[in-house]
């Protein structure tokens, strides 16, 4: 029977034998082979110093502490770290003899290094050993001052890596050792540290052999077997012995107790709870058997179910008037108010659900298209975990509203969270129950508001998130929007995992730069970029117009707005990618009939293109068009920003001087900075190519501005525009007419490719320009948008800055030129 409280651990033993103290260094690495092969030479050309142990038997690679009593002993402990060699550990066959010979000693042991030596009280000394490799012992050749001997190595054979029967032999070794050791004493308790912290297979099973306390002689034995596999399964026989004895003792224990059972110990406390309740004038019972009937139709798992119960007992042993009762109440309420593993069930008809979604909005086919391919997925596999889409783009494009028509269309419930400025990461996860006014997060309210787990929970202005010192939201959000996580969720305040996992995840954002790489990364992204004019009018002819007759008291069709009226408010009253400003001035137009109506003044039912300017003012926007090409060096350039895409005009100029300064204005950033620098460069190292007299480089100052200074610019992609206007004014040549472009620069003339095309070309739509140069490499962005989009434009595709200034300027000088 297994004993570590009473197995050899007389530290005033005065002969070898062993601490019960579990040490494991394993034996590693390429540099202890080498070692090992010079140490092999040396057992070979030499005799090895004999240390005779009791009751021990050690094993290669364990290291072990040993109480040394033996004057022979301790000389040879001290010579051999002196010298610094190894010695041979061999287990005396008789325990009792004091001065073993050869045939005390058996014939197999094991060679180590002296790690330490340890100078303990009252004269003690320990040694700490770790076992190296086993030899066979040939014969003792010295007897003083202490024993020395022949050896001939022998070497352990390891099964293979890929040997699954070890494997499936060790885990069982491993789990039958645990069993063991937890039904013993305290000094089972390192051991079991020990083995948790072993990861090598042949090492793990030399470290029970040698520390696991049963018969001497069988350690020996399995010393003596070379072959580990064989080793082990005769470990795992001596285990299982072991194993079935300390089973006995504890079932003797068991049937042994007189105390009251669990259950009659609850028993008999509850009924003192409630005593003390009727005592106290208090009776909760009804409250109680209200959440237990509560918690009966819940459909919750059986680990939430225990949970439950735990929180609902510890309910019952407070007293009401204890400020813990409020908070724990609280929770089970919070915890019963959850719609555990409740669904609605989904609209399979995908005729009926893209008929709901083209009939609220108009266009957005990649999100359209991207909802019916989950929903074929899903009913055609029958479940499935739900998408994380994040719908990016400028303003007032329709974002948020399709979150509320996919829901709507899937027959789900719709929950939206805004998540703009949220700095605080308990409004993700929740707040822990020891916190005054705790409360659960965002997401768990949302779920408890839609009373379903299968909700469509729109995340709102995701980038517009806030970080201080109460943590990162954005972090939090990485567990909400990892489909491998997110099927437990796990809420601070509930402290129970939930399944998010049927959540179809709806985030939109204005711009993606402000995001982490970590929460893109888990989200599908799809861009919903502006709207062209059409689209436009269209928008407002289905979905605005009506929306906002109902709102302002019309009857349907009441007032009309014909389209070129509404092509009018768009080109000359708005100025955005998307429709909330449109939206905005039909409401303006018809809040100034309702006035003239009530009034009893002539109001018109067929708004005209002529009423705007009484019922809007003067037009708000008018630079925003295509300027002309009167004047040398002002090129038209196409710009984006979070609101969509813009023109932008570069104008250059020179002056008489040294020719040292460029003068750059315009409230320009640094990278648009070195794209004019890179232009200038450009035009001064290839001046031959376009008929530029290198002299004036040296006669005149160049002055580069961009128009609206009050905004800030900055990027890559009005290089082309720069070398464009710089040319055109150093040859005073016209600029093409309606001409736009776009596209970075390099110092060797080479044209790169830029972002924002599609918001860029709706903004050359809206200015009237026909003609757009850009980089052959955006072709691939041309080809992915809608011939609609690209109606009356002409793409003009270069490589290099010569090709851009070969079609932009023409031959023709303009009107004034200066002579330089």
């Amino acid at each position: 029977m297994l004993d570590f409280n009473n197995y050899n651990l007389d530290s005033d033993a005065n002969d070898e034998t062993p601490h019960i103290m579990p040490i494991f260094a394993e034996i590693k690495g390429d540099a202890d082979d080498k070692d090992l092969s010079n140490m092999i030479k040396t057992l070979k050309s030499g005799d090895l110093p004999i240390l005779p142990l009791r009751n021990m038997v050690l094993f290669p690679g364990v290291t072990m502490p040993v109480a040394i009593g033996r004057t022979k002993s301790l000389t040879l402990i001290t010579e051999a770290q002196k010298k610094r060699i190894p010695i041979g550990v061999v287990c005396q066959k008789n325990a009792e003899v004091e001065d073993p010979k050869f045939e005390d000693l058996n014939g197999v042991g094991v060679v180590a290094d002296i790690i330490k030596i340890l100078e303990l009280p009252n004269d003690n000394t320990n040694v700490i050993l770790q076992g190296r490799m086993s030899f066979t012992l040939d014969a003792i050749t010295a007897t003083e001052p202490y024993l020395k001997g022949k050896v001939t190595p022998t070497f352990e054979s390891h099964p293979l890596k890929s040997d699954k029967e070890f494997d499936a032999l060790v885990s069982s070794i491993r789990d039958l050792t645990f069993t063991i050791l937890q039904n013993l004493g305290e000094g089972a308790k390192e051991m079991l540290f020990a083995i948790k912290n072993i990861d090598s297979p042949v090492y793990l099973i030399n470290f029970l052999c040698a520390n696991i306390p049963f018969d001497t002689d069988q350690k020996q034995q399995l010393l003596e077997d070379t072959d580990i596999k064989k080793r082990a399964y005769k470990l795992y026989s001596v285990l299982s012995k072991e194993a079935q004895l300390v089973a006995i003792k504890a079932d003797i224990q068991s049937k042994t107790r007189e105390d009251i059972s669990q259950q009659q110990r609850e028993h008999f406390l509850q009924q003192q709870i409630r005593t003390i309740q009727d005592e106290l004038g208090d009776t909760l019972d009804d409250d109680i058997n209200e959440i237990k009937q509560k918690a009966e139709k819940k459909k919750w798992n059986e680990d939430t179910a225990k949970i439950f119960e735990k929180e609902l007992k510890k309910l019952e042993r407070l007293n009401p008037q204890s400020p813990d009762f409020s908070v724990q109440y609280g929770y089970l309420e919070s915890v019963l108010d959850l719609p555990w593993n409740e669904y609605t069930k989904d609209n399979f008809n995908l005729k009926k659900v893209e008929a709901k979604l083209n009939h609220d909005h108009y266009g957005l086919e990649k999100v359209k298209d991207r909802i019916l391919e989950h929903l074929a997925v899903l009913k055609q596999r029958g479940d499935m975990k739900a998408p994380i889409i994040c719908l990016y783009g400028p303003p007032g494009v329709g974002k948020t509203s399709l979150g509320k028509s996919i829901a709507e269309a899937l027959n789900r419930k719709y929950v939206r969270v805004s998540l703009g400025g949220l700095h605080d990461e308990a409004e993700i996860r929740g707040h822990r129950r020891t916190y005054i006014g705790a409360m659960s997060g965002r997401i768990i309210e949302g779920l408890t508001k839609a009373g379903s787990s299968n909700p469509v929970f729109v995340l709102d202005e995701i980038d517009k998130l806030g970080q201080d010192f109460k943590g990162d939201p954005s972090s939090a959000l990485l567990e909400v929007l990892d489909p491998e996580q997110n099927s437990h969720f796990h809420d601070n305040f509930i402290d129970i995992d939930y399944d998010l996992s049927k959540v179809l995840f709806i985030a939109t954002a204005n711009s993606l730069s402000e995001l982490s790489q970590p929460l893109l990364d888990r989200m599908e992204l799809i861009e919903i970029s502006g709207y062209i004019e059409e689209e436009k009018i269209e928008i407002a002819k289905r979905h605005l117009i009506p929306k906002q007759l109902i709102e302002n008291g019309y009857k349907a069709k009441e007032i009309d707005f014909p389209k070129p009226t509404i092509a009018k408010i768009i080109e000359s009253y708005t100025r955005e990618s998307g429709v909330r400003e449109l939206e905005k001035k039909i409401a303006k137009v018809l809040r100034r009939v309702a006035r003239m109506k009530m009034s009893a003044e002539p109001y018109p039912t067929s708004i005209a293109v002529d009423d705007l300017k009484k019922l809007l003012g003067t037009e708000d926007y008018s630079s925003d068009r295509y300027e002309g090409n009167e004047f040398a060096g002002v090129v038209t350039g196409l710009a984006w920003t979070a609101v969509g895409g813009e023109i932008l005009f570069v104008e250059s100029s020179l002056s008489k001087g040294k020719g040292e300064k460029l003068t750059l204005t315009g409230n320009l950033g640094d990278v648009m900075k070195e794209s004019a620098i890179i232009a200038l460069q450009y035009l001064k190292s290839h001046s031959d190519q376009f008929g530029i007299n290198y002299e004036l480089f040296d006669k005149y100052n160049v002055h580069i501005h961009v128009p609206e200074g009050a905004i800030p610019k900055d990027g890559p992609s009005a290089g082309i525009t720069m070398v464009t206007s710089l040319a055109s004014s150093f040859t005073q040549r016209k600029v093409r007419d309606h001409l736009a472009m776009t596209g970075e620069i390099t110092l060797r003339g080479k044209v790169l490719p830029v972002g924002g095309i599609k918001e860029k070309i709706l903004a050359a739509k809206r200015a009237g320009i026909t003609d757009i140069i850009i980089c052959h490499e955006n072709k691939k962005d041309i080809d992915e948008i809608k011939d609609t989009y690209l109606k009356g434009l002409t793409f003009h595709y270069v490589k290099t800055v010569k090709d851009v200034i070969d079609f932009a300027l023409l031959d023709d000088k303009v009107e004034n030129a200066i002579e330089l």
